[in-house]
C-alpha cells in the first residue's frame, strides 16, 4: 500500500523546508518518497527547491488541492507510474483549510485500497502564532485571515511547531502547552526543519493511528474573505549584468527587503515572499514570512553572474494593482543595488476565488 501524508499551514509556516528534511529523512530509513507541491498560481519557487533535493516532485497549480481533487490524484498517478515510489506528501496551498473533510476523508472513501492516509499535520510558525495571540489579547476583532489560521489548526490531527529554534526554550514550552491544553486530541510536536531537531518525533506522529471522528465547523463566506484578503503574484525575471557580474544572493536580498519594508511602511501583512534566482553555478532561494522582518537564505549559490533567470512569489493583503507595482519597485531597486538589468515576464497579481471543494465528506460518511 501506497503511503499518503497530507500537510497544511499558513504561508511562510515553513512547510517546503519541512517537506524536503522530512524526504529526505523517510528516505534514509527506506521509503521511496515523491512529493506534490499546490498553489493558486504556477511557476512555484517552492517546486523548485524540491526538484534541487529531490528527483520525484509535481505540482498542482490553479486552485487548492480540495477544488483541484481530480488534478491531485492524476498527478499522484504519473509520479506513481514514473518511479519507484511508496510514499506520497503532499503540501496545500497555505491558504487552504477544511483538508480532513474535502482532501483526507475523499482519499480514504475512495482511493483507500491503494493508499494508507497519515495524520493530517499542520505546519505552525510560533512567531505568526504569537502575532495572532497578541492582536486578541489587545482586544482587537478576529480578523478572517486569523480565523482561516485557526481552523487549520484545529482540524489537525498533527500540529507541527517549527522554527524552534527562532524562540527560546522558555516560549516554546509555552507555546506547546497551550496548544496541547487547546486541542488535546491532536499531537503537538516541536521541530526545525532548518537543523532537524525534533524531526523524528514528526515522522513518528505521522506513523500514528490518526483520529476521524469530528467533523470540524467552517464558516467558508470566512474563509473566502480570508483567501481574498491577499493579492498573489508569480512573475519571473529575465537578469543579465549592467556592467560586472552581479551576485544573485545581493538581489534576491535586495528584493525582499525593500518589499517587506514597503509592507511595513504600508501596514500590509506579508503571507510569504519567496524568490529563486537560477544563474549558470547554480540556485539561490531565499525568503521572508512577516512585514518588515529580513529576509532567509534557503539555498545559495553566490558566484558572480553575467546573466540569470529569477522567478518572485507574493502574497501580500494588499490589492493586486499594488502587488504589482510593489514586487516592480523592489525589482527595481535590487537592479540598482546588484548592479544587473532585469526584463520582467507580463503577469499580474490576482485574487482567489470562492472555495468550492470536488468533495466534502462528513467523518460518517467514511
Amino acid at each position: 500500500m501506497m503511503r499518503f501524508i497530507a500537510v497544511s499551514g499558513f504561508l511562510g509556516a515553513g512547510k517546503t523546508t519541512t517537506l524536503v528534511a522530512a524526504a529526505a529523512a523517510l528516505q534514509a530509513r527506506g521509503r521511496r518518497v515523491a512529493v506534490v507541491t499546490n498553489d493558486q498560481g504556477a511557476d512555484l519557487v517552492d517546486t523548485k527547491l524540491l526538484r534541487s533535493s529531490l528527483d520525484a516532485v509535481a505540482e498542482v497549480s490553479g486552485g487548492c488541492f480540495c477544488c483541484r481533487f481530480e488534478d491531485l490524484m492524476s498527478v499522484v498517478e504519473r509520479l506513481l507510474l514514473a518511479g519507484d515510489v511508496d510514499t506520497v506528501i503532499a503540501e496545500a496551498v497555505g491558504s487552504c483549510t477544511d483538508l480532513q473533510a474535502t482532501v483526507v476523508r475523499p482519499l480514504r472513501k475512495y482511493h483507500g485500497d491503494r493508499f494508507t492516509v497519515a495524520p493530517l499535520a499542520t505546519v505552525v510558525d510560533p512567531l505568526r502564532l504569537r502575532a495572532f495571540a497578541r492582536a486578541a489579547e489587545r482586544g482587537e476583532p478576529e480578523s478572517d485571515l486569523s480565523y482561516l489560521f485557526g481552523r487549520q489548526i484545529a482540524e489537525a490531527d498533527i500540529i507541527a511547531v517549527n522554527k524552534m529554534d527562532m524562540v527560546s526554550p522558555a516560549e516554546l514550552d509555552g507555546v506547546l502547552a497551550r496548544l496541547r491544553a487547546v486541542h488535546p486530541a491532536a499531537t503537538v510536536v516541536g521541530y526545525s526543519a532548518r537543523s532537524g531537531a525534533g524531526l523524528p518525533e514528526l515522522l513518528e506522529a505521522w506513523d500514528k493511528e490518526p483520529s476521524w471522528a469530528e467533523d470540524l465547523s467552517i464558516d467558508y463566506d470566512r474563509y473566502a474573505a480570508a483567501e481574498a484578503q491577499l493579492a498573489w503574484l508569480n512573475q519571473d525575471f529575465v537578469l543579465e549584468a549592467a556592467g560586472g557580474p552581479f551576485s544573485p544572493v545581493r538581489w534576491g536580498r535586495a528584493v525582499l527587503t525593500h518589499l517587506a519594508e514597503a509592507a511595513r511602511r504600508d501596514g500590509a501583512e506579508i503571507g510569504h515572499a519567496k524568490l529563486t534566482v537560477e544563474t549558470a553555478a547554480g540556485m539561490t532561494k531565499m525568503s521572508v514570512t512577516g512585514t518588515g522582518t529580513d529576509p532567509s537564505v534557503d539555498l545559495a549559490v553566490d558566484e558572480p553572474a553575467a546573466e540569470g533567470r529569477a522567478v518572485v512569489n507574493a502574497r501580500v493583503a494588499v490589492e493586486p494593482e499594488a502587488l504589482d507595482a510593489a514586487v516592480l519597485a523592489a525589482v527595481a531597486h535590487a537592479d540598482a543595488t546588484a548592479g544587473a538589468r532585469s526584463v520582467a515576464a507580463d503577469a499580474s497579481s490576482f485574487k482567489p476565488g470562492y472555495p468550492r471543494p470536488v468533495h466534502r465528506l462528513a467523518a460518517s460518511d467514511v
